[in-house]
């Protein structure tokens, strides 16, 4: 199957896990830049693009990628910045309910691509505020590799928090 054996449900949780606290400019180049090094490490002709709502704060093309990864880049990312979802979850679920998304929808497939590789990026305060994009790998490696990228980004911070905070507790008190 071309979607990985996903149902809706595993992504719409999926979708859940990889909520962040925040998001900026910073965060995005840092997001990219995990992207850029697992791509790099695994030789992977991809193209990465991160965005903050319309804005494209982060934009890279590895070596083996191809000038058509823009226009699969803009497709997918219609798809996120219309739906709010991932292109995959939009795909899954139109395969569920057995109808045809692009009609649904209104929107041609020229314009809107649900192949796998856009994730929504979705803070827990302001909700959807942007997309990340990957394209150049068949559809459900494009995902993983953007669901990858969100957990290793999760997992920085979450250390950086815990270190920020065990610096705090060995700080001498001000009494």
């Amino acid at each position: 199957m071309t979607t990985g054996n996903f149902s809706s449900a595993q992504l719409i949780k999926e979708e859940q896990t990889l909520l962040l606290e925040d998001f900026d400019n910073e965060m995005a180049v840092e997001l990219g830049q995990i992207g850029i090094s697992f791509g790099r490490e695994r030789k992977l002709p991809i193209a990465i693009e991160v965005r903050i709502g319309d804005w494209t704060v982060f934009k890279a093309a590895l070596p083996g990628s191809k000038p058509e990864n823009d226009w699969w880049i803009n497709r997918k990312a219609r798809v996120v910045a219309m739906k709010k979802h991932s292109t995959i979850y939009e795909r899954v679920l139109a395969e569920e309910q057995g109808i045809d998304w692009h009609k649904e929808n209104k929107v041609e497939d020229e314009t809107h691509a649900i192949h796998g590789g856009g994730l929504p990026i979705i803070t827990k305060k302001q909700g959807f505020v942007g997309t990340l994009i990957i394209s150049g790998l068949p559809q459900v490696d494009d995902h993983l590799l953007g669901v990858e990228m969100i957990t290793e980004f999760l997992d920085r911070k979450s250390t950086r928090l815990n270190s920020s905070h065990e610096w705090i507790s060995r700080m001498p008190s001000s009494a």
